[in-house]
């Protein structure tokens, strides 16, 4: 009996010393997979996707000028990303409470925004342009515009732009839509003067069938877009802008510039 008790207890410890070699490698497993789910971890984006050419929705998918930038700033880099839609004037609250990652949309650096987010490097050259009805004749200049209804979007440089023309003038009336096919679409039914709005946008929108609308004067302002972040987030601000020098160098933004403008500028 003494002969099969050591036997029995023989097994046992082999048994246990199995169990602790199966457990260190499920151990040692679980630490790959995790490995795995940060290599594969999904950016949000937040962007406000009714911004053509820059942002629209096509057959369920979002497209355009950003849309594709961003995906191959994503691409280059090797990370995951998932478009999320919010107003525009939602973008920067979504990025300071932590909501989204990064935001692409058309937004333009500016003093006050820098406040409250980081921006990458710029990598857009845009501006402000007027835009009325094709048969209105008497705006040409900023100041034309003062004592008349001023239609933009909300949140954006040309709604800070009307602003100026409202403090030089009490006068003026500012109406502020969430999306600006809305201005346009007020301005197009003489329910107001003039749409200040930036001027790649304003171009597309009256080339793709709006003759009824024409832009007038110079540019009001030079601006250029860049991607924003949580401030402080330096991190994803260097994935960014290692991915936009990258993409440039490859010559992928010049392709997908040519997509949506033609050829670039020289």
């Amino acid at each position: 009996m003494k002969r099969y008790g050591k036997v029995i207890l023989a097994v046992l410890v082999l048994a246990v010393f199995a169990l602790v070699v199966v457990g260190c490698g499920g151990a040692k497993s679980g630490g790959q997979q995790e490995g795995n789910q940060k290599a594969e971890k999904v950016y949000k984006i937040g962007s406000e996707t009714t911004y053509p050419p820059f942002e629209m929705v096509e057959n369920g998918e979002y497209t355009g000028f950003d849309m594709d930038l961003i995906r191959a700033i994503a691409k280059a880099q090797g990370f995951k990303i998932e478009i999320v839609s919010l107003g525009f004037d939602g973008l920067i609250p979504a990025l300071q409470a932590g909501n989204i990652d990064a935001a692409i949309s058309a937004m333009t650096i500016t003093e006050e925004r820098k406040k409250a987010v980081d921006f990458s490097d710029p990598y857009f050259n845009s501006g402000l342009i007027i835009a009325v009805r094709a048969d209105d004749n008497r705006i040409k200049t900023l100041d034309d515009l003062k004592g008349k209804v001023i239609a933009v979007q909300i949140g954006t440089t040309g709604a800070l732009k009307a602003d100026e023309v409202k403090k030089a003038d009490p006068t003026t009336k500012i109406k502020t839509f969430n999306t600006i096919d809305l201005a346009f679409a007020e301005l197009a039914n003489k329910g107001c003067d003039a749409v200040i709005n930036d001027m790649p946008v304003t171009a597309d929108y009256i080339k793709k069938g709006h003759p009824e609308i024409k832009m007038v004067g110079e540019l009001l302002s030079g601006e250029q877009y860049g991607i924003p972040v949580k401030k402080g987030n330096t991190e994803m601000l260097k994935m960014i802008n290692e991915g936009l020098k990258k993409v440039k160098e490859s010559g992928e933004y010049d392709r997908i510039y040519k997509k949506y403008f033609g050829e670039m500028p020289q």
